[in-house]
């Protein structure tokens, strides 16, 4: 479902990412490990078009996602990929409604419909109580509940997360793990999960660990 082949990445003469292929599947749960500085973050930002390789190739689905002109690759990004990251990156302004809202219509779909989707989400979530608080309303175990919602309001084939429990305790970081593994169960979506902690990645379907570069293992 998700192709890459032969990702490179520098920085200025920094190799960041060497030569990285892989694959992933609809419906698998993904992690990938490795120290600070392996590149997996760098990778994660080109699979998801927020960054852009010096050479390789990124296919979703049959689509050569790295080939589609900046405004189109945005509204690909839009509708088809998720993210969630370490800082939830909600908008304060906004309710918890409101912020899983907005992608929806940006992508152009029915107010009304986006908000009963919406709400669906959060309560599938157990945010049923929450939907018009703020996000300085919330706890940081809700505010990346909310985040993760966000994420799945146009049903994208994969989310791809960075670092998504960096700023939880463990109770939260492994219930958000289990939520993964919950939603791909019942929406059948892929992801692919950046992260330093070696026990949650085990809750995934497959590691992927990175050295220097490189997926050395997985």
């Amino acid at each position: 479902m998700l192709t890459a082949r032969n990702i490179v990445k520098n920085y200025g003469s920094l190799p960041v990412v060497r030569g990285v292929s892989l694959s992933i599947s609809s419906g698998e749960v993904v992690s990938i490990v490795g120290a600070s500085g392996a590149g997996k973050s760098t990778l994660l930002h080109i699979l998801g078009t927020l960054d852009k390789a010096d050479s390789g190739e990124i296919l979703l689905g049959e689509q050569r996602v790295d080939l589609l002109p900046a405004r189109k690759q945005a509204a690909f990004r839009n509708r088809n990929i998720g993210f969630v990251f370490q800082f939830h990156h909600l908008l304060p302004e906004f309710t918890a409604l409101e912020n899983v809202s907005i992608p929806g219509w940006i992508a152009g779909r029915k107010k009304k419909e986006t908000v009963e989707k919406a709400t669906e989400l959060l309560t599938a979530l157990g945010l049923n109580q929450r939907l018009h608080h703020k996000p300085q309303q919330l706890s940081g175990g809700e505010q990346q509940r909310v985040a993760v919602a966000r994420a799945l309001i146009n049903t994208p084939a994969i989310v791809l997360a960075d670092e998504p429990t960096g700023n939880l305790d463990s109770a939260n970081a492994r219930e958000l793990h289990q939520l993964f593994t919950d939603l791909r169960d019942r929406f059948n979506q892929a992801f692919l999960i950046v992260t330093h902690n070696d026990e949650l990645a085990k809750l995934s379907d497959r590691v992927l660990v990175m050295r220097d570069g490189l997926i050395v293992q997985g």
